[in-house]
Protein backbone atom coordinates (compact mmCIF):
# COMPACT_ATOMS: atom_id res chain seq x y z
CA UNK A 1 0.00 0.00 0.00
CA UNK A 2 1.10 3.56 -0.64
CA UNK A 3 0.88 6.66 1.58
CA UNK A 4 -0.77 9.58 -0.25
CA UNK A 5 0.23 12.49 2.03
CA UNK A 6 -3.40 13.58 2.04
CA UNK A 7 -4.02 14.22 5.74
CA UNK A 8 -7.32 16.06 5.74
CA UNK A 9 -10.69 15.96 4.00
CA UNK A 10 -12.38 19.26 2.94
CA UNK A 11 -13.78 21.45 5.75
CA UNK A 12 -15.82 23.81 3.57
CA UNK A 13 -13.56 26.88 3.83
CA UNK A 14 -11.69 26.12 0.59
CA UNK A 15 -11.96 28.65 -2.25
CA UNK A 16 -10.31 29.64 -5.53
CA UNK A 17 -9.84 28.58 -9.16
CA UNK A 18 -7.99 25.32 -9.77
CA UNK A 19 -7.00 23.31 -12.78
CA UNK A 20 -7.27 19.55 -12.63
CA UNK A 21 -5.84 16.95 -14.93
CA UNK A 22 -7.33 13.48 -14.92
CA UNK A 23 -5.27 10.75 -16.57
CA UNK A 24 -6.22 7.15 -15.96
CA UNK A 25 -7.15 5.52 -19.23
CA UNK A 26 -7.37 6.06 -22.96
CA UNK A 27 -9.22 9.35 -22.46
CA UNK A 28 -8.10 12.11 -20.19
CA UNK A 29 -9.72 15.33 -19.09
CA UNK A 30 -8.65 18.85 -18.32
CA UNK A 31 -10.91 20.67 -15.87
CA UNK A 32 -11.30 24.16 -14.48
CA UNK A 33 -12.84 23.94 -11.01
CA UNK A 34 -14.12 27.04 -9.23
CA UNK A 35 -14.56 26.46 -5.50
CA UNK A 36 -16.60 29.03 -3.56
CA UNK A 37 -17.08 29.04 0.21
CA UNK A 38 -19.34 30.96 2.61
CA UNK A 39 -23.11 30.52 2.92
CA UNK A 40 -23.48 29.22 -0.59
CA UNK A 41 -20.55 26.91 -1.02
CA UNK A 42 -20.35 25.53 -4.49
CA UNK A 43 -18.09 23.77 -6.92
CA UNK A 44 -18.49 24.84 -10.54
CA UNK A 45 -16.74 22.84 -13.22
CA UNK A 46 -15.84 23.13 -16.87
CA UNK A 47 -14.02 20.35 -18.65
CA UNK A 48 -12.97 18.94 -21.99
CA UNK A 49 -12.16 15.34 -22.85
CA UNK A 50 -9.15 14.48 -25.00
CA UNK A 51 -8.13 11.09 -26.31
CA UNK A 52 -4.67 9.57 -26.15
CA UNK A 53 -3.84 7.77 -29.40
CA UNK A 54 -2.50 4.23 -29.07
CA UNK A 55 0.90 5.18 -30.53
CA UNK A 56 1.28 7.94 -27.91
CA UNK A 57 0.31 5.56 -25.06
CA UNK A 58 3.04 3.23 -26.22
CA UNK A 59 5.59 5.76 -27.52
CA UNK A 60 8.05 7.79 -25.44
CA UNK A 61 7.32 9.57 -22.17
CA UNK A 62 8.20 12.92 -23.77
CA UNK A 63 5.62 12.36 -26.51
CA UNK A 64 2.97 11.42 -23.95
CA UNK A 65 3.54 14.45 -21.72
CA UNK A 66 3.93 16.83 -24.69
CA UNK A 67 0.52 15.60 -25.90
CA UNK A 68 -0.98 16.24 -22.43
CA UNK A 69 0.48 19.76 -22.22
CA UNK A 70 -0.70 20.54 -25.75
CA UNK A 71 -4.23 19.60 -24.64
CA UNK A 72 -3.97 21.78 -21.49
CA UNK A 73 -2.99 24.68 -23.76
CA UNK A 74 -5.97 23.99 -25.99
CA UNK A 75 -8.28 23.92 -22.96
CA UNK A 76 -6.95 27.21 -21.53
CA UNK A 77 -7.51 28.83 -24.90
CA UNK A 78 -11.01 27.33 -25.09
CA UNK A 79 -11.78 28.81 -21.64
CA UNK A 80 -10.36 32.20 -22.69
CA UNK A 81 -7.56 31.87 -20.11
CA UNK A 82 -4.54 31.56 -22.39
CA UNK A 83 -1.31 32.00 -20.44
CA UNK A 84 -3.02 31.79 -17.02
CA UNK A 85 -1.03 30.44 -14.09
CA UNK A 86 -3.16 28.35 -11.73
CA UNK A 87 -2.64 25.72 -9.02
CA UNK A 88 -3.03 22.28 -10.59
CA UNK A 89 -4.07 18.93 -9.16
CA UNK A 90 -2.99 15.91 -11.19
CA UNK A 91 -5.12 12.77 -10.91
CA UNK A 92 -2.79 10.05 -12.09
CA UNK A 93 -4.40 6.63 -11.72
CA UNK A 94 -1.34 4.43 -11.87
CA UNK A 95 0.72 2.99 -8.98
CA UNK A 96 3.00 5.74 -7.68
CA UNK A 97 5.38 5.97 -4.77
CA UNK A 98 4.89 9.30 -3.02
CA UNK A 99 7.27 10.96 -0.56
CA UNK A 100 5.24 14.16 -0.56
CA UNK A 101 1.99 15.49 -1.97
CA UNK A 102 3.51 17.02 -5.12
CA UNK A 103 5.71 14.13 -6.16
CA UNK A 104 4.76 10.74 -7.60
CA UNK A 105 7.30 8.19 -8.79
CA UNK A 106 5.60 5.90 -11.32
CA UNK A 107 6.19 2.32 -10.17
CA UNK A 108 4.75 0.62 -13.25
CA UNK A 109 2.34 1.34 -16.06
CA UNK A 110 -0.97 -0.56 -16.05
CA UNK A 111 -4.10 -0.51 -18.27
CA UNK A 112 -2.27 -0.82 -21.59
CA UNK A 113 0.14 2.15 -21.18
CA UNK A 114 3.74 1.49 -22.13
CA UNK A 115 5.33 4.94 -22.69
CA UNK A 116 9.09 4.61 -22.26
CA UNK A 117 11.24 6.59 -19.86
CA UNK A 118 8.47 7.09 -17.27
CA UNK A 119 8.70 4.16 -14.86
CA UNK A 120 10.90 5.15 -11.92
CA UNK A 121 10.45 8.84 -12.74
CA UNK A 122 8.49 11.60 -10.97
CA UNK A 123 5.41 12.26 -13.10
CA UNK A 124 5.12 15.82 -11.75
CA UNK A 125 8.63 16.53 -13.04
CA UNK A 126 7.79 14.95 -16.43
CA UNK A 127 4.73 17.23 -16.62
CA UNK A 128 6.74 20.33 -15.60
CA UNK A 129 9.46 19.51 -18.15
CA UNK A 130 6.84 19.27 -20.90
CA UNK A 131 5.30 22.59 -19.79
CA UNK A 132 8.74 24.23 -20.00
CA UNK A 133 9.40 22.73 -23.43
CA UNK A 134 6.27 24.40 -24.81
CA UNK A 135 6.79 27.69 -22.95
CA UNK A 136 3.17 28.78 -23.41
CA UNK A 137 2.01 28.91 -19.79
CA UNK A 138 3.16 28.10 -16.27
CA UNK A 139 1.35 25.98 -13.70
CA UNK A 140 1.87 25.36 -10.00
CA UNK A 141 1.55 21.57 -9.66
CA UNK A 142 0.39 21.20 -6.05
CA UNK A 143 -0.73 17.58 -5.77
CA UNK A 144 -0.53 14.19 -7.46
CA UNK A 145 -3.62 12.22 -6.61
CA UNK A 146 -4.82 8.70 -7.19
CA UNK A 147 -8.38 8.59 -8.55
CA UNK A 148 -9.61 6.69 -5.48
CA UNK A 149 -8.42 9.55 -3.26
CA UNK A 150 -10.08 12.07 -5.56
CA UNK A 151 -13.34 10.13 -5.29
CA UNK A 152 -13.11 10.04 -1.49
CA UNK A 153 -12.46 13.81 -1.37
CA UNK A 154 -15.35 14.68 -3.69
CA UNK A 155 -17.79 12.63 -1.64
CA UNK A 156 -16.22 14.00 1.56
CA UNK A 157 -17.14 17.50 0.42
CA UNK A 158 -20.81 16.39 0.49
CA UNK A 159 -20.65 13.93 3.38
CA UNK A 160 -18.08 14.35 6.21
CA UNK A 161 -18.47 10.63 7.07
CA UNK A 162 -16.82 9.63 3.79
CA UNK A 163 -13.43 8.11 4.65
CA UNK A 164 -13.08 5.44 1.96
CA UNK A 165 -12.77 5.79 -1.82
CA UNK A 166 -13.49 2.96 -4.27
CA UNK A 167 -13.12 2.72 -8.04
CA UNK A 168 -14.71 -0.07 -10.05
CA UNK A 169 -14.23 0.78 -13.70
CA UNK A 170 -11.57 -0.28 -16.22
CA UNK A 171 -9.48 -1.19 -13.17
CA UNK A 172 -10.28 -1.34 -9.47
CA UNK A 173 -8.66 0.23 -6.42
CA UNK A 174 -9.52 1.61 -2.99
CA UNK A 175 -8.17 4.06 -0.42
CA UNK A 176 -9.10 4.82 3.19
CA UNK A 177 -8.13 7.04 6.12
CA UNK A 178 -5.66 5.10 8.29
CA UNK A 179 -4.29 6.06 11.71
CA UNK A 180 -0.81 7.59 11.30
CA UNK A 181 0.60 5.22 13.94
CA UNK A 182 -0.14 2.35 11.51
CA UNK A 183 1.45 4.04 8.47
CA UNK A 184 4.95 2.62 8.77
CA UNK A 185 6.36 4.38 5.72
CA UNK A 186 5.82 7.89 7.12
CA UNK A 187 7.25 9.50 10.26
CA UNK A 188 4.88 10.62 13.01
CA UNK A 189 1.98 9.06 14.91
CA UNK A 190 -0.46 11.94 15.09
CA UNK A 191 -3.72 12.06 13.17
CA UNK A 192 -4.61 10.14 10.02
CA UNK A 193 -3.44 9.77 6.45
CA UNK A 194 -5.20 8.50 3.40
CA UNK A 195 -3.61 5.25 2.19
CA UNK A 196 -3.83 4.19 -1.46
CA UNK A 197 -4.29 0.42 -1.16
CA UNK A 198 -3.45 -0.50 -4.77
CA UNK A 199 -5.74 -3.41 -3.97
CA UNK A 200 -5.85 -4.63 -7.58
CA UNK A 201 -2.47 -6.25 -6.82
CA UNK A 202 -3.94 -8.37 -4.00
CA UNK A 203 -3.44 -12.04 -4.84
CA UNK A 204 -0.08 -11.56 -6.58
CA UNK A 205 1.51 -13.86 -4.00
CA UNK A 206 -1.11 -16.61 -4.19
CA UNK A 207 -3.85 -15.41 -1.81
CA UNK A 208 -6.54 -15.86 -4.46
CA UNK A 209 -5.37 -19.21 -5.86
CA UNK A 210 -8.25 -21.11 -4.22
CA UNK A 211 -10.76 -18.88 -6.04
CA UNK A 212 -9.14 -18.70 -9.48
CA UNK A 213 -10.68 -20.81 -12.24
CA UNK A 214 -9.10 -22.05 -15.46
CA UNK A 215 -10.83 -19.11 -17.16
CA UNK A 216 -9.07 -16.64 -14.82
CA UNK A 217 -5.73 -18.29 -15.58
CA UNK A 218 -6.37 -18.04 -19.32
CA UNK A 219 -7.20 -14.31 -19.04
CA UNK A 220 -4.16 -13.72 -16.81
CA UNK A 221 -1.73 -15.62 -19.06
CA UNK A 222 -2.81 -13.65 -22.13
CA UNK A 223 -2.79 -10.24 -20.43
CA UNK A 224 -0.12 -7.55 -20.76
CA UNK A 225 1.01 -8.26 -17.16
CA UNK A 226 0.76 -12.00 -16.37
CA UNK A 227 0.51 -12.96 -12.66
CA UNK A 228 0.09 -9.29 -11.65
CA UNK A 229 -3.09 -7.46 -10.54
CA UNK A 230 -4.85 -10.75 -9.89
CA UNK A 231 -7.71 -9.29 -7.80
CA UNK A 232 -8.32 -6.59 -10.42
CA UNK A 233 -8.54 -9.25 -13.13
CA UNK A 234 -11.43 -10.95 -11.31
CA UNK A 235 -13.38 -7.73 -10.72
CA UNK A 236 -12.79 -4.91 -13.15
CA UNK A 237 -14.22 -3.88 -16.48
CA UNK A 238 -11.06 -4.45 -18.45
CA UNK A 239 -11.28 -8.22 -17.83
CA UNK A 240 -14.87 -9.40 -17.18
CA UNK A 241 -15.81 -9.58 -20.86
CA UNK A 242 -12.68 -11.60 -21.51
CA UNK A 243 -13.57 -14.06 -18.71
CA UNK A 244 -17.02 -14.50 -20.29
CA UNK A 245 -15.48 -15.05 -23.72
CA UNK A 246 -13.22 -17.80 -22.34
CA UNK A 247 -16.22 -19.53 -20.71
CA UNK A 248 -18.14 -19.35 -24.01
CA UNK A 249 -15.18 -20.85 -25.92
CA UNK A 250 -14.99 -23.71 -23.42
CA UNK A 251 -18.74 -24.39 -23.53
CA UNK A 252 -18.70 -24.35 -27.34
CA UNK A 253 -15.79 -26.79 -27.51
CA UNK A 254 -17.79 -29.12 -25.24
CA UNK A 255 -20.80 -28.83 -27.53
CA UNK A 256 -22.93 -27.02 -24.93
CA UNK A 257 -23.30 -23.83 -26.98
CA UNK A 258 -23.81 -22.79 -30.61
CA UNK A 259 -24.09 -26.48 -31.66
CA UNK A 260 -20.35 -26.75 -31.01
CA UNK A 261 -19.52 -24.34 -33.85
CA UNK A 262 -17.18 -21.43 -33.08
CA UNK A 263 -17.26 -18.15 -34.96
CA UNK A 264 -13.86 -16.70 -35.92
CA UNK A 265 -14.78 -13.46 -34.18
CA UNK A 266 -15.33 -15.15 -30.84
CA UNK A 267 -11.74 -16.41 -31.02
CA UNK A 268 -10.53 -12.79 -31.01
CA UNK A 269 -9.19 -11.57 -27.66
CA UNK A 270 -11.12 -8.62 -26.24
CA UNK A 271 -14.04 -8.96 -28.68
CA UNK A 272 -16.57 -9.57 -25.90
CA UNK A 273 -16.70 -6.13 -24.30
CA UNK A 274 -17.59 -5.64 -20.66
CA UNK A 275 -20.37 -3.23 -21.58
CA UNK A 276 -22.10 -6.25 -23.16
CA UNK A 277 -22.48 -7.69 -19.64
CA UNK A 278 -24.35 -4.59 -18.49
CA UNK A 279 -26.49 -4.57 -21.65
CA UNK A 280 -27.32 -8.27 -21.42
CA UNK A 281 -28.27 -8.03 -17.75
CA UNK A 282 -30.43 -4.93 -18.30
CA UNK A 283 -32.29 -6.83 -20.98
CA UNK A 284 -36.02 -6.95 -20.27
CA UNK A 285 -36.89 -7.65 -23.90
CA UNK A 286 -36.98 -11.42 -24.21
CA UNK A 287 -33.21 -11.76 -24.76
CA UNK A 288 -33.24 -9.39 -27.73
CA UNK A 289 -30.02 -7.70 -26.54
CA UNK A 290 -28.27 -11.06 -26.20
CA UNK A 291 -29.26 -12.04 -29.75
CA UNK A 292 -28.02 -8.82 -31.32
CA UNK A 293 -24.69 -9.09 -29.43
CA UNK A 294 -24.25 -12.70 -30.53
CA UNK A 295 -24.95 -11.65 -34.12
CA UNK A 296 -22.34 -8.93 -33.78
CA UNK A 297 -19.94 -11.73 -32.75
CA UNK A 298 -20.73 -13.66 -35.94
CA UNK A 299 -22.95 -16.23 -34.20
CA UNK A 300 -25.86 -15.75 -36.56
CA UNK A 301 -27.54 -19.12 -36.02
CA UNK A 302 -27.70 -19.00 -32.21
CA UNK A 303 -30.82 -20.41 -30.55
CA UNK A 304 -32.97 -19.19 -27.69
CA UNK A 305 -31.26 -21.74 -25.40
CA UNK A 306 -27.89 -20.30 -26.41
CA UNK A 307 -29.07 -16.84 -25.39
CA UNK A 308 -30.30 -18.05 -22.00
CA UNK A 309 -26.97 -19.75 -21.29
CA UNK A 310 -24.92 -16.73 -22.40
CA UNK A 311 -27.00 -14.51 -20.12
CA UNK A 312 -26.45 -16.91 -17.22
CA UNK A 313 -22.65 -16.85 -17.78
CA UNK A 314 -22.69 -13.04 -17.74
CA UNK A 315 -24.74 -13.02 -14.52
CA UNK A 316 -22.40 -15.42 -12.72
CA UNK A 317 -19.19 -13.61 -13.76
CA UNK A 318 -20.54 -10.19 -12.74
CA UNK A 319 -21.99 -11.49 -9.47
CA UNK A 320 -18.68 -13.03 -8.46
CA UNK A 321 -16.90 -9.76 -9.28
CA UNK A 322 -19.31 -7.76 -7.11
CA UNK A 323 -18.99 -10.26 -4.24
CA UNK A 324 -15.18 -10.20 -4.36
CA UNK A 325 -15.27 -6.40 -4.40
CA UNK A 326 -17.74 -6.32 -1.49
CA UNK A 327 -15.53 -8.72 0.48
CA UNK A 328 -12.54 -6.43 0.07
CA UNK A 329 -14.58 -3.42 1.16
CA UNK A 330 -15.92 -5.31 4.19
CA UNK A 331 -12.34 -5.95 5.33
CA UNK A 332 -11.48 -2.24 4.97
CA UNK A 333 -14.46 -0.85 6.91
CA UNK A 334 -14.04 -3.44 9.64
CA UNK A 335 -10.37 -2.47 9.98
CA UNK A 336 -11.41 1.18 10.46
CA UNK A 337 -13.98 0.08 13.09
CA UNK A 338 -11.30 -1.92 14.96
CA UNK A 339 -8.81 0.98 14.70
CA UNK A 340 -11.31 3.17 16.52
CA UNK A 341 -12.43 0.47 19.01
CA UNK A 342 -16.09 0.98 18.08
CA UNK A 343 -18.82 -1.64 18.62
CA UNK A 344 -20.63 -0.24 15.56
CA UNK A 345 -19.21 2.01 12.82
CA UNK A 346 -21.18 4.31 10.58
CA UNK A 347 -19.18 5.20 7.45
CA UNK A 348 -19.60 6.39 3.88
CA UNK A 349 -17.70 5.01 0.88
CA UNK A 350 -17.36 7.23 -2.18
CA UNK A 351 -17.62 5.11 -5.34
CA UNK A 352 -16.82 5.87 -8.96
CA UNK A 353 -16.26 3.88 -12.14
CA UNK A 354 -18.26 2.82 -15.17
CA UNK A 355 -18.78 -0.81 -14.14
CA UNK A 356 -20.29 0.22 -10.80
CA UNK A 357 -22.44 2.90 -12.39
CA UNK A 358 -23.67 1.08 -15.49
CA UNK A 359 -24.11 -2.53 -14.40
CA UNK A 360 -27.70 -3.08 -13.19
CA UNK A 361 -26.90 -5.40 -10.24
CA UNK A 362 -23.28 -4.74 -9.26
CA UNK A 363 -24.02 -2.27 -6.45
CA UNK A 364 -26.84 -4.30 -4.90
CA UNK A 365 -24.74 -7.50 -4.80
CA UNK A 366 -21.90 -5.50 -3.23
CA UNK A 367 -24.23 -4.12 -0.54
CA UNK A 368 -25.57 -7.61 0.21
CA UNK A 369 -21.99 -8.92 0.60
CA UNK A 370 -21.06 -6.01 2.89
CA UNK A 371 -24.04 -6.71 5.15
CA UNK A 372 -23.06 -10.38 5.40
CA UNK A 373 -19.35 -9.88 6.02
CA UNK A 374 -19.25 -6.63 8.04
CA UNK A 375 -22.43 -6.71 10.16
CA UNK A 376 -20.97 -4.21 12.68
CA UNK A 377 -20.58 -1.52 10.02
CA UNK A 378 -23.38 0.62 8.60
CA UNK A 379 -21.99 1.46 5.18
CA UNK A 380 -23.45 4.08 2.87
CA UNK A 381 -22.27 3.82 -0.74
CA UNK A 382 -22.26 7.33 -2.22
CA UNK A 383 -21.86 7.54 -5.98
CA UNK A 384 -19.30 10.18 -6.78
CA UNK A 385 -20.20 12.73 -9.39
CA UNK A 386 -16.99 13.24 -11.24
CA UNK A 387 -14.75 12.13 -8.41
CA UNK A 388 -11.39 12.04 -9.95
CA UNK A 389 -11.39 15.48 -11.58
CA UNK A 390 -13.23 17.45 -8.93
CA UNK A 391 -11.35 15.52 -6.21
CA UNK A 392 -7.95 16.53 -7.55
CA UNK A 393 -9.05 20.17 -7.44
CA UNK A 394 -10.41 19.78 -3.89
CA UNK A 395 -7.16 18.17 -2.68
CA UNK A 396 -5.30 21.05 -4.30
CA UNK A 397 -7.71 23.46 -2.58
CA UNK A 398 -7.20 21.80 0.82
CA UNK A 399 -3.40 21.82 0.30
CA UNK A 400 -3.49 25.52 -0.65
CA UNK A 401 -5.65 26.25 2.43
CA UNK A 402 -3.17 24.43 4.71
CA UNK A 403 -0.18 26.08 2.98
CA UNK A 404 -1.69 29.54 3.46
CA UNK A 405 -2.51 28.80 7.10
CA UNK A 406 1.15 27.82 7.59
CA UNK A 407 2.34 31.12 6.10
CA UNK A 408 0.24 33.30 8.42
Amino acid sequence: MLPTFVRATPDGTERGDFLALDLGGTNFRVLLVRVRNGKRRSVEMHNKIYSIPQDVMQGTGDELFDHIVHCIGDFLEYMGMKGASLPLGFTFSFPCHQKKLDQGILLKWTKGFKATGCEGEDVVQLLKDAIHRQEEFDLDVVAVVNDTVGTMMTCGYEDPQCEVGLIVGTGTNACYMEEMENVELVEGDEGRMCVNMEWGAFGDTGELDDFCTDFDHAVDNNSANPSKQRYEKMISGMYLGEIVRNVLLDFTSKGLLFRGRLSERLKTRGIFETRFLSQIESDRLALRQVRSILQHLGLTSSTCDDSILVKEVCTVVARRAAQLCGAGLAAVVDKIRENRSLPQLSITVGVDGTLYKLHPHFSSVMRETLRDLAPQCDVTLLQSEDGSGKGAALITAVACRIREAGQH
